[in-house]
């Protein structure tokens, strides 16, 4: 009869070890699968730096603009554009510029005017 009790726990702990071997089993198979598919740090800073020299590329082919006081920022598709411009059309040219990038699903403009000479 004290058998009974024995067999009853060795069974248990049978079935625990074998329930947390398939648990493992599962989330190890899915965990590759879900990370490729969100791309890692290195990889998003990466498309970034791509979007930003692809943005002020663009910029320094518009004619027109002046794009030595300008910096790119691209972060996930949103540009932002920052720094000085001589004059107001240059503003809306930077931007419209920028939009017609592929990849830039945004463009925040923080330019000011600032005339040359001062």
């Amino acid at each position: 009869m004290k058998a009974f009790p024995a067999i009853k726990m060795i069974g248990g702990a049978l079935i625990v070890l074998a329930s947390l071997n398939a648990y493992a089993q599962s989330s190890d198979a899915a965990a590759p699968a879900a990370a490729s598919a969100t791309p890692s740090a290195k990889q998003t800073k990466a498309a970034n730096r791509a979007l930003g020299r692809k943005v002020r590329s663009a910029l320094s082919k518009t004619k027109g603009l002046s794009v030595s006081n300008i910096t790119v920022r691209a972060r996930g598709g949103a540009v932002t554009l920052a720094g000085t411009v001589p004059e107001q059309g240059q503003v809306d040219l930077a931007t419209q510029a920028a939009q017609g990038v592929a990849g830039v699903t945004s463009v925040k403009n923080a330019l000011t005017i600032r005339p040359v000479g001062q």
